[in-house]
């Protein structure tokens, strides 16, 4: 089981508006010993919506979506969300709740308003609610999809209810180091053949290469690392070293 995201608005494809999502997430994650597998970014267009959704829904992953769910024309979410699983929308009963306590006391929001204000509580048949502790209007989970809004002061304190209510098994359960260090003035052709026989060898870490053009007082670089199984870190990195000096590259420790 992966974890995705869906970032979803035309706002973000038009550069609008910046994302504030992917990098909050990265850290909410981190600080729980989790991280992403894949994020999409997603214009509000439903038939896109609806195809991306159907994708993830017949897959494993848990998936959270910023964006969409409001009640005016170019929020699609919702719907898409109903379209993709073949159900209706329905008004949730506890985020019927939620909205009428919220708007109890505007003496504006009755009659239409009111009920513009409830169609924020319609949902896919079968959905849950997502507490809001910003202005109590719920998001909503489905299939281990989670959809909430796209203002961030919204959405962050919703994302860490969602991992710490629902996911705490999987925080911190399986132990992961990293480590690199940092190659000057060679190619990443030059070490194909220890990253190939690195990455064979070690399978319950990943390698990762990162090359630089440098430029500006920094010189080309190349961090290559390993990120995963602390042992199989620690092993793989002292091979690395080990073989970098054997063939005369200059590298040094990432961070020094």
């Amino acid at each position: 089981m992966g974890i995705g995201a869906y970032i979803i608005g035309d706002e973000i494809l038009s550069g609008r508006r910046p994302d504030k999502h992917f990098a909050r997430l990265i850290d909410l994650l981190a600080a729980r010993g989790l991280q992403l597998a894949w994020v999409s970014y997603i214009g509000d267009e439903r038939p896109r919506l609806i195809g991306a959704l159907r994708r993830s829904f017949a897959a494993d992953d848990i998936v959270l979506c910023f964006g969409g769910i409001g009640a005016t024309p170019d929020d699609h979410t919702r719907q898409a969300a109903a379209a993709a699983l073949g159900v209706q929308l329905e008004l949730h009963p506890e985020a019927e709740r939620e909205i009428r306590a919220r708007f109890a006391d505007d003496p504006k929001c009755t009659g239409e308003m009111l009920q513009r204000r409830l169609r924020l509580g319609e949902f896919p048949a079968g959905a849950r609610i997502i507490p809001n502790p910003f202005n109590r209007i719920p998001g909503f989970s489905v299939r281990e999809h989670w959809f909430m809004p796209g203002f961030p002061e919204m959405a962050w304190p919703m994302i860490e209810w969602v991992l710490d209510t629902h996911y705490r098994e999987l925080q911190h359960a399986r132990e992961t180091a990293r480590e690199s260090v940092v190659l000057y003035e060679t190619g990443e052709g030059d070490l194909l053949d220890l990253m190939q026989a690195i990455a064979e060898k070690y399978t319950d870490a990943t390698l990762s290469c990162l090359p630089s053009f440098g430029g500006k007082g920094v010189r080309r670089h190349i961090e290559l690392g390993m990120s995963g199984d602390p042992r199989e870190v620690r092993e793989a990195m002292e091979e690395i070293r080990t073989e970098l000096s054997r063939r005369g590259i200059e590298w040094q420790p990432f961070g020094r």
